[in-house]
This record gives structure tokens, sequence and C-alpha cells, in this order.
């Protein structure tokens, strides 16, 4: 079975790709991990398992009863952090009390993500789509880097999705507004983007102590894709895999000792994978720029230059 064929993404492909796994036995005593989007899903089933290797494991959610039930449920040093990372003023605040409370950052796993129906501005006048998905994610990285850098080596893992094999960054539509709305389309084009992000910000962390990479978890069973994908989720339930399943990679990446060795790289799996399966999808140089840059125009945020390259 090819690793990105499409059964390849079911439990059957996990568990074909599994059979060689060794556990990650890493010990991260001493470590801070900060995981978006952990109150459920695949967030919940990562911080599960870096909490149990022995890191203090930050949860970042929205809901307050939820976070309480992850620091009361999950065994190990457990801390919920509360705000809405789709409005870019929480994400500030967010980032402000992560620096004044955590010593160190060790690993920043990106994994909180939304699918939409239909589209949605933000009360900042930002599409919502690409506010939690993408924007967000540019914004806290870019204010935790600093503190990344000073705790190195340290690592942040961005959770994309397969969806995004389907489509091409359109920066000058970062927005989403040309055309017909498709959440969909909306929610892979912005998983495109973190995986550009990925490589641009390897090469800017270069040197830095600092490595970047993306993984996309297979599909999944949560509640997410149940409530954004219901169809998917009836017909597909059977073959799903467990959030669990899903999260695996991202505790490896956090962890493990291989992908600290290199940077820039998308996974699945536990095995690199390409960023592009046609040619359709591919950027330009000119579109990777661009879509830095607006982002950067958009969240009024980039990587400090005194810790790595900035055009």
């Amino acid at each position: 079975m090819s690793l990105l064929s499409v059964a390849g993404f079911t439990n059957l492909g996990y568990w074909l790709h599994a059979r060689n796994f060794e556990p990650v036995a890493a010990d991260l005593e001493g470590q801070t991990v900060v995981i978006t989007g952990a109150t459920g899903g695949l967030g919940r089933a990562a911080a599960e398992r870096i909490a149990g290797l022995g890191a203090r494991t930050v949860v970042v959610g929205r809901s307050p009863e939820k976070l309480r039930a992850a620091e009361d449920e999950i065994a190990g040093e457990v801390v919920g952090y509360e705000a809405d990372l789709s409005l870019m003023s929480e994400i500030r605040d967010l980032a402000g009390e992560l620096l004044e409370r955590e010593e160190r950052i060790d690993v920043l796993v990106n994994n909180v993500g939304v699918l939409l129906p239909e589209r949605e501005v933000t009360g900042e006048g930002i599409e919502k789509t690409l506010a939690v998905d993408l924007a967000g994610h540019f914004l806290l990285t870019n204010l935790l880097i600093p503190r990344l850098a000073a705790s190195a080596p340290a690592r942040i893992v961005n959770v994309t999705s397969g969806g995004m094999y389907s489509e091409r960054i359109r920066p000058r539509d970062i927005h989403f507004e040309r055309g017909e709305y498709k959440g969909a389309v909306a929610y892979a084009r912005s998983k495109r983007g973190q995986v550009i992000l990925t490589g641009m910000w390897a090469e800017r962390l270069a040197g830095t102590g600092v490595t970047v990479h993306a993984m996309h978890p297979g599909w999944a069973k949560t509640a997410g894709v149940a409530q954004s994908l219901p169809t998917f989720d009836k017909l597909m339930r059977p073959f799903l895999r467990t959030p669990d399943q899903g999260a695996d990679t991202i505790v490896w990446l956090a962890a493990a000792p291989q992908p600290a060795a290199e940077s820039g790289r998308l996974w699945f799996d536990r095995s690199p994978a390409p960023e592009h399966l046609v040619d359709r999808t591919r950027e330009t140089a000119g579109e990777r720029q661009a879509l830095w840059d607006g982002l950067v125009k958009l969240t009024h945020s980039d990587v400090p230059a005194e810790i790595g390259r900035s055009d």
C-alpha cells in the first residue's frame, strides 16, 4: 500500500505503517510543551501522551470547563490557558501570559483548526478559517520564537491536513472573498499555507536550534470531523483512525530524536511525505513571499530580526 494512498489515510493504513514503530520513550522531564486546541480530539490525545513522557504540558482552548477537565483528568503536570484563537488580540494576550509564566518553551504544537460550512468574519475583520488555521498560528509562533530560541534545542510542530493536497495557495484572495465560498476549500488552502510557512520558518530559524515540521494525521475520528463533515464521518466511520492514532506523529515529532536532526519537512505516519501530489498545487517563490508578507501585514508580526532572517 502506498504511504499516501486513500487507504493509507485510514485506520488500516495506520496499522500497516505502525507495525515497525518503536514506542516514543523520550524523557521530557523539565521541558514545557504548548499545544493549541488541546481540550479534545488530536490535541487532547497528544497532550495525554506528552504529559505521560514527563513534560509540563500547556493545553490551550476556549472552554474553561474543558480546560479544567484536561487539568484534572490527564496524568502529569498539565496547565490550561484560556484563549479564543480566532482573535489576534487574544493570541497576543495568550503569548504575553505564556512569556510571563513559562520560563521555557521547548515545543509548540499548532494544532487548533476549524472547517466552517459558511463564510464568517471575526470581530477583527478576518475571515475565520484564515484567522484560526493560518494567521493565528503565524502570530502565536512569531511571538513565542524568542522563548523557543532561548530554550533551544526546541521544536515547532504544525498540524496540517491531507486536504491541502487538493489546493494551491491564493495569496491575493487570502480572505476567500472571490467566488462561491466552500468551507472545505478554504480549510485546504489554509492548511496548504501552513506547510508553506513550515518551510519558510525553517529557513529563517536555521542555526537557532529551533526545528520546524508539519504533519498530517490521516483521517481521524474527532468531534470536529463529525461536526464539519457529517456525511464523510457517517460513511467513513468504520475506517477512521482513533485520535491517538492520528496524534502519534505529533508526539513523535515533539519528542523523538530523529526530527531534531532536520527541519522544514512534512511528515505522515513518521515518514517524510511530499508537499505536492500534483503540479497544479505548486506555488511560486513569489506566491510564497506574498503569503508571508500578507500575514505580516495582517498580524503585525514577523520573526524577530535578532533571531532569524527576516525579509
